[in-house]
């Protein structure tokens, strides 16, 4: 019998990669280990991040191209689900329209102008911001591919606490709205605060106050954004998921150019 902490991992890893892991349990129990364990998800991204851009960076691709691999492995880790859901978002809040018609254009498969626009402009943050840090030192790049693909999935774990109600009765934002308990989710927030100290340092003594705030500053970003999609949709969706993720990520990265 699978002890429930692994459920939570599996369910975390299974819905939050594609990482062969299969899911045993759909229930909310299940559901709030896995979004507690979202943050575990993002540390493997982003290690995943930072080691392609490191070996881009050792075969003396330069850091502009270490930045594009460690841009493109979070992409390639979730097949896009985040950025799909950024641009979903981007559409429905866009289109200007009441909140049944705007979770229709959500909905729909194909991305519009708005959802576009955003992609665009988010990737070449990304990519911008990666490339400055691992020209400023490898270290700096690389801790900042973990920090951001943690600040993205800890910030789900946030947006899925309760009190945040679901936009529709189905979907996975369904499953997972409000099944985190506040505090749990502020107790999290505190360790991986510290711990995003301990990593700076490891880069910089400036980092080690810097990576912090960049965390704070990137929860805070996608948290803005939530709200938003919450009095605008009613609740949340994968979408808003998808794209307080990415919005978490561009921002830690962001972050931490600057002030150097």
């Amino acid at each position: 019998m699978t002890p429930p902490p692994l459920h939570g991992l599996r369910f975390a890893f299974g819905t939050l990669s594609v990482l062969p892991v299969r899911v045993s349990r759909w229930d909310r129990e299940a559901a709030r280990g896995g979004m507690l364990c979202a943050p575990v998800v993002g540390l493997v991204v982003g290690v995943g991040a930072a080691g392609l851009g490191l070996l881009l960076l050792l075969l003396g691709a330069g850091p502009l191209l270490a930045a594009v691999g460690s841009a493109a492995v979070p992409a390639v880790l979730t097949r896009g689900l985040h950025l799909d859901g950024l641009a979903d978002t981007a559409d429905g809040l866009g289109s200007g329209k009441p909140a049944e018609d705007a979770l229709r254009i959500m909905k729909q498969s194909d991305i519009g102008p708005f959802g576009v626009l955003t992609l665009v402009f988010v990737l070449l943050a990304q990519v911008a911001a990666l490339a400055r840090l691992y020209d400023d030192s490898w270290a700096r790049g690389a801790v900042a591919a973990v920090v951001s693909a943690v600040a993205a999935r800890l910030a789900l774990t946030l947006a899925a606490r309760a009190g945040v109600p679901p936009a529709r009765p189905e979907g996975l934002g369904a499953a997972v709205a409000g099944v985190v308990p506040v505090a749990a989710a502020l107790a999290l927030t505190a360790a991986l605060t510290a711990a995003a100290a301990a990593c700076g340092a490891l880069a910089s003594p400036d980092d080690a106050a810097r990576t912090p705030l960049a965390l704070l500053a990137a929860l805070a970003t996608a948290e803005l954004l939530l709200r938003h999609c919450t009095r605008r949709f009613g609740g949340v969706t994968g979408d808003v998921f998808g794209g307080v993720a990415e919005t978490a990520a561009t921002t830690a990265l962001v972050a931490l150019t600057l002030g150097g």
